[in-house]
């Protein structure tokens, strides 16, 4: 029988998603959780893999349950939840639990991954971890009209962390803008890039987001930045931006509303 779970995450505490030796993952915390609870060894499978500090707001994971496992522990699914994430500490955030059929699949059944990049231009205790300060105004406008080259471009090796084993470069991008971000916790509007795609590639956002900053500051031009992507080398594109301020913001699937 084959479970998903909707949760979020906040990554600062962990070196991103996978398991990984001798280092703390959202993985590996959920894996241990569950198995706690059902008495049984339990391994899941994530939509994606954040890198070390990015945290997300909705994520979904699959997992099947053991037939040694005690399947009473999710008759309850209140009681449940409350065992799980008290479990999980207070970083991460089990918020669903539910049956799917058998061939199911978290990471490759979904359609549509969207990410958001957070910029503001003042500093603020409070928005510390989950936001970039640029010390400076950036371009909106300069920035979205290279952000809607990405809307025509299908290989993204530029923006590709290097030596992974993905086999394609390929990505189809539906959405890539930036916007006004207002927070209560800012005298001034900031930013946030919004990026939606079928699928991404190791560091990509970040990659994008600090190839697109260099253009908001005008050190490179909308025609340097089609270049960038016309190079296909990583090396000519701009410097991958801090992770905290990054987040995995949604994921849809065919048979989830």
């Amino acid at each position: 029988m084959r479970y998903f779970l909707k949760l979020s995450y906040n990554g600062t505490p962990f070196h991103g998603w996978q398991i990984q030796p001798n280092a703390s993952s959202v993985q590996q915390t959920i894996e241990e959780a569950l198995s706690t609870i059902l008495r049984a060894p339990v391994s899941i499978t994530g939509a994606g893999r954040t890198d070390t500090g990015v945290n997300a707001k909705v994520m979904y994971a699959h997992f099947d349950l053991p037939q040694e496992a005690d399947d009473k522990r999710l008759h309850d699914t209140r009681r449940f939840l409350l065992s799980i994430n008290r479990l999980c500490g207070p970083s991460i955030n089990i918020e669903e639990i539910f049956k799917v059929h058998d061939e199911a699949h978290a990471r490759f059944d979904a359609s549509l991954r969207t990410y958001k990049y957070f910029v503001s231009f003042c500093k603020s205790p409070f928005l510390d971890g989950i936001s970039w300060h640029s010390p400076s105004l950036l371009d909106k406008d300069k920035m979205n009209e290279a952000a809607r080259l990405l809307l025509s471009t299908k290989d993204f090796t530029s923006f590709a962390k290097l030596h992974t084993d993905v086999k394609t470069n390929i990505c189809d991008l539906s959405h890539a803008e930036w916007s006004d971000w207002d927070s209560p916790f800012l005298p001034e509007k900031g930013l946030v890039f919004t990026v939606s795609a079928d699928r991404f590639l190791r560091n990509m956002v970040r990659a994008l987001v600090g190839t697109l900053v260099e253009v908001g500051r005008g050190k490179i031009t909308v025609e340097d930045f089609k270049r960038i992507i016309d190079a296909r080398d990583r090396c000519s594109a701009g410097t991958s931006m801090p992770p905290q301020a990054l987040f995995l913001w949604d994921i849809k699937y065919p048979y989830i509303d």
